[in-house]
């Protein structure tokens, strides 16, 4: 497991084998074992992010993900920069997340 530039809120865990960068991950978050979030886009460009329902230019050439209290992720799941997860959203084990839930 590798937590790096990341705010974890209380009772968050993060499993073995995971990457998070960057990332903010709220009260009671679970990621399942093997979790990666991206923090970089290949293209160089700054990662988009959602604001008041709209994508905007965070200005960063690093930004995580946003994950709402009780986001729970299966096994192996693969979550891409500048995602933001709910409260209370759930991924399958393998599944990769390109777009905010």
């Amino acid at each position: 497991m590798e937590i790096k530039n990341s705010v974890l809120m209380a009772d968050a865990t993060v499993g073995h084998l995971s990457y998070v960068g960057d990332s903010v991950l709220g009260p009671s978050v679970n990621l399942g074992a093997g979790t990666n979030v991206a923090n970089l886009r290949h293209d160089g460009e700054p990662v988009d992010a959602t604001v008041k329902g709209e994508r905007v230019s965070t200005g960063r050439r690093k930004f995580g993900a946003v994950l709402g209290p009780r986001v729970k992720t299966g096994i192996q799941t693969g979550i891409n920069a500048g995602v933001t997860l709910s409260a209370d959203a759930h991924t399958e084990p393998g599944e990769i997340v390109r777009r905010d839930r």
